[in-house]
């Protein structure tokens, strides 16, 4: 298993924009036969921090979703309405 989380700041003016387009991606990625999980998730008390959290089969999948085209749709129009953008790569403790 493959787990990643996106700690994202968005710009305030685009929070609509960047919220529907990473929805769009989501969906997009849900589709793809390594993801077990995509959600896209928004502080209710700051709409301007928002988290992706990503469960994928393998590494492999993750690879794999990183060359689709909504993935690229999704960095090219999404990640520039962002403040800031934080990766994180986690593992499971225990089998």
């Amino acid at each position: 298993m493959f787990v990643l989380s996106v700690d994202l700041r968005i710009k305030p003016e685009s929070v609509e924009s960047f919220i529907a387009k990473a929805i769009e991606n989501a969906a997009g990625s849900r589709k793809e036969p390594g993801c077990r999980q995509f959600d896209v998730l928004v502080d209710p008390e700051d709409r301007t921090q928002a988290m992706l959290y990503e469960v994928y089969a393998d590494e492999k999948a993750f690879d794999a979703h990183q060359q689709t085209a909504h993935f690229k749709k999704y960095i090219a129009e999404a990640v520039p309405l962002l403040a800031s953008r934080r990766r994180h790569v986690w593992k499971r403790a225990a089998p």
